[in-house]
């Protein structure tokens, strides 16, 4: 998105150590300032620190952790080293490192966001920009402190299915960290509910759509990798889906225009659409018309070598690390057809004897590590909103949605629904993880579905490991699919301590309030 020296010199309006700095108040006294100030708060949604070291950062929150870790939480992917492992295997504990960073880095941005809110407003009053072009920075902010949010959510809390949102949610925190007063506050807040979190996400989602004025920036304003109009609409569907509000998921998608009577599905907010080709998004990923939010990497700003998607899910002899393979569980399902686009131009066979694993080929860039983040596309408002209308018995309305994005990728045919599936649902389910696989939405669903009663995994799916397989590349045929011996990774039931991630020791030994309210286990 930017320049190593833009990021360079906009990560340091945001920075609060000491908390007495002067940094955030310079950044605030010139529009031009408060524009880099907000590219400052992009940046940490892209890349953030490990163990508080920003100089090997990996991607976290959302430059690629959360798609990776989402991903190593489910079954569609197959862990291959030591690098998941923890993850993978569901062994994370109070210091653990994937799991303790993405909360600390999670938390970093929310605290880089409400600086921003609270240094517009501030700018407001010193007349330095108007009160609209601060509302839209608010927006902005609003955005991605929602996004930020719901991210512990899935990780550290129940689902909101589970009694209405009745469990315990998680600290959300709206003040800036940038006085004394304000660490104690934060570092004595609570959990709530998660009820209350959901409440306060559409409170921030509903003032993002108002107020971010731009329907779309131009490419060097960083395109659909700022928060807009549409992107807080998108998140909001999603929202709702996970609150299983099936009402409102279609209100919400009506305005991003899916309650359009046939294909093709267009947007009148942001003008997105399904591209023709499932590919273009990821070979495409700076310009298309599909995606409706991705967090922006470049050569010089990146998740780096043990971080990056491309580095994470690319074949070794492509020159990925090849960490991360796409598991038989997902390549040979029934519900996935032989000739699918999505098998021959975004799966990609390692031809290392040996190691004949299919790698996910929707990162591609081995070298610079430059793919962008998806963390929204329209497929995925087609295929929520086709959700909630089956849920609602609007079978038309659903089977159209679900064809849009299915036929676009099943070209034969044969091979095509001439008529609604019998559990259209479930149809609907399963096309997600197709079409999202290396996406990172595996784990929100597992987790949104937890305790639905006819579709819900009531736990953490079992899992196969490397030690299963042949490597010789006979482990993917989904025309006449392998039986696998030997044991993977064991299911985990909905009530065993792993399902939820515990909160780092380092917040609890910091927070008294949280330490009486670590989640069971731990």
């Amino acid at each position: 998105m930017l320049a190593a020296l833009a990021f360079a010199s906009c990560s340091k309006y945001t920075e609060l150590e000491p908390v007495d700095a002067a940094s955030e108040k310079v950044a605030f006294e010139t529009p031009a300032n408060i524009k880099l100030a907000m590219l400052g708060v992009y940046e940490s949604a892209a890349i953030g620190a490990y163990n508080g070291d920003k100089a090997s950062a990996r991607g976290y929150p959302f430059g690629a952790a959360s798609i990776e870790q989402a991903e190593m939480r489910g079954e569609d992917m197959l862990n291959i080293d030591q690098f998941y492992a923890i993850t993978y295997s569901g062994d994370v504990n109070t210091t653990s490192a994937n799991n303790v960073n993405h909360w600390n880095n999670l938390y970093a941005l929310i605290n880089q966001t409400n600086v921003m809110i609270e240094g517009v407003t501030g700018a407001v009053k010193n007349n330095v920009i108007s009160d609209a072009e601060a509302k839209a920075y608010e927006g902005e902010a609003r955005f991605l402190r929602a996004l930020a949010h719901h991210e512990l959510l899935i990780h550290f809390c129940f689902p909101y299915g589970d009694g209405a949102g009745s469990k315990a949610g998680i600290p959300y925190r709206v003040k800036a960290v940038t006085t004394m007063q304000a660490v104690q506050e934060n570092l004595s807040m609570g959990r709530g509910t998660v009820a209350e979190a959901y409440t306060k996400l559409l409170a921030d989602l509903d003032f993002a759509e108002t107020n971010i004025t731009n329907a779309t920036y131009p490419a060097a304003d960083g395109g659909y990798s700022r928060a807009t109009k549409g992107a807080a609409i998108a998140l909001k569907i999603r929202i709702k889906q996970h609150m299983g509000d099936w009402d409102g998921v279609i209100a919400e998608g009506a305005k991003l225009g899916t309650s359009l009577a046939a294909p093709p599905f267009k947007s009148p907010v942001g003008n997105y659409e399904l591209t023709a080709d499932p590919e273009v998004p990821f070979t495409n990923y700076k310009s298309n018309s599909e995606s409706v939010f991705s967090i922006a990497n470049g050569p010089n700003s990146n998740g780096g070598s043990n971080g990056a998607l491309a580095a994470m899910f690319g074949p070794a002899d492509k020159n990925g690390r090849g960490l991360v393979a796409t598991s038989p569980i997902l390549y040979n399902a029934s519900f996935w057809v032989v000739n699918d686009l999505r098998r021959s131009k975004l799966q990609v066979l390692q031809t290392t004897a040996g190691a004949r694993y299919y790698f996910n080929y929707k990162f591609r860039d081995y070298t610079n590590r430059a793919d962008w983040a998806p963390i929204i596309r329209y497929a995925e408002v087609l295929l929520n909103v086709a959700e909630a209308y089956s849920r609602k018995g609007n079978v038309a309305q659903a089977f159209a949605l679900l064809n849009a994005v299915r036929n676009r990728s099943v070209t034969n045919l044969v091979d095509r629904f001439a008529v609604p599936p019998a559990d259209l649902t479930l149809a609907i389910l399963n096309e997600r993880r197709i079409e999202f696989t290396g996406e990172g939405r595996r784990w929100p669903d597992i987790h949104r579905l937890a305790k639905d009663p006819v579709y819900g995994i009531n736990g953490i799916p079992a899992k196969m490991l490397r030690s299963q397989m042949k490597l010789d590349g006979t482990d993917y045929n989904p025309a006449t699919p392998p039986v696998f011996s030997g044991t993977g990774v064991p299911k985990y039931d909905y009530d065993n301590f792993r399902y939820l991630w515990p909160f780092p020791s380092t917040e609890v030994a910091a927070n008294p309030t949280l330490k009486n309210q670590q989640n069971k286990g731990y």
